[in-house]
């Protein structure tokens, strides 16, 4: 998509929505469109009528809960070389990293995302719709705009937990039907809730309680120490 046709789709676009927020930003030659979710369907619809934005290429959920936190909080060495830093706030960690996210919020937490293609501009544009109630996320689905929506707002749903309002058959298509919780949150513990094996006396898939531990990896650091420069290096050893 050449940079001279960006102003001109942003300009139409403005100018046809002139009384809905719509939030711009143009980023490696790419459009990209908030809006508020009362205004979706209409917006989206009219991109594929007016606009032949005719292939929805992606649809995705997004959590943006503790967006940006980091546990590798190194910035700081002790007199040894080495410091561990690890905070608990990325997800899935432990009690104190989900008590983090639960508290992390700013700003609302679940977006879904559109990626669009019109064939006959040559262009493409990105919408992000944020749903307006964290506890009960929902936006409106675009299946009857473009098909393909069909399997990408149930992926969306099963890993994020977002309620697609018109979906013509809305339910779990990754993960299994007795399945709690959407693993794709940030909030979801990377060990799971439950684990599952096959019980060959019942003669049928059971469910249990986890009976791992969440840990926490810390990546082994090599430095070589100037204390001991023009040594040979034992074969083996490490300084971590």
């Amino acid at each position: 998509m050449a940079d001279d046709a960006l102003p001109p789709l942003i300009e139409m676009l403005q100018s046809r929505f002139a009384d809905t927020s719509l939030e711009c930003k143009v980023d490696r030659q790419e459009v990209t469109i908030q809006l508020q979710a009362d205004k979706a369907l209409v917006f989206l619809t009219a991109l594929c009528d007016e606009f032949a934005f005719e292939q929805l290429m992606d649809l995705c959920g997004v959590d943006y809960a503790a967006y940006g936190a980091t546990e590798w909080a190194t910035n700081e060495t002790t007199v040894s070389g080495f410091s561990r830093g690890v905070v608990e706030r990325a997800t899935g960690r432990g009690a104190s990293a989900l008590k983090y996210v639960g508290e992390k919020a700013d700003a609302a937490r679940f977006a879904v995302v559109y990626h669009l293609l019109s064939i006959s501009r040559n262009e493409r544009l990105r919408v992000r719709v944020f749903a307006p109630d964290d506890e009960l996320p929902v936006v409106a689905s675009v299946c009857a705009v473009w098909a393909s929506a069909n399997w990408y707002e149930r992926e969306a749903f099963d890993l994020f937990g977002i309620v697609f309002e018109g979906h013509p058959d809305l339910r779990r298509i990754l993960t299994d039907y007795g399945f709690v919780g959407h693993p794709f949150r940030k909030d979801f513990p990377l060990i799971g809730n439950v684990e599952m094996r096959y019980d060959a006396e019942r003669g049928r898939v059971v469910y249990e309680p986890v009976s791992i531990e969440p840990r926490v990896l810390v990546p082994r650091v090599i430095r070589d120490d100037h204390r001991y420069a023009g040594e040979p290096r034992r074969e083996g050893s490490t300084d971590a």
